[in-house]
C-alpha cells in the first residue's frame, strides 16, 4: 500500500485538495502498478508564516 505524506501551505480551497489527491493517486498507481484504491495520501498543511524562503517566512513575503 503506497503512502505519500504532502506538505503545503494553507490556503488551499478543499476542491484544489481534492483534485490533488485524484492526481497524485492516479501517478501512484500508474508509477507503481498499484491499484488506486490501495493508494493512501496525507495532507499536512502548515501556516505561511511557519514556512521559510530565503530567510523569511512565505507569510513576509507574500506568498
Amino acid at each position: 500500500m503506497p503512502i505519500v505524506s504532502i506538505n503545503i501551505m494553507e490556503g488551499r480551497s478543499d476542491e484544489q485538495k481534492e483534485q490533488m489527491i485524484d492526481a497524485v493517486s492516479d501517478a501512484l498507481a500508474s508509477s507503481l502498478n498499484a491499484p488506486k484504491e490501495s493508494v493512501r495520501i496525507m495532507i499536512n498543511e502548515m501556516p505561511k508564516q511557519h514556512f521559510g524562503i530565503g530567510g523569511q517566512s512565505a507569510k513576509k513575503l507574500g506568498k
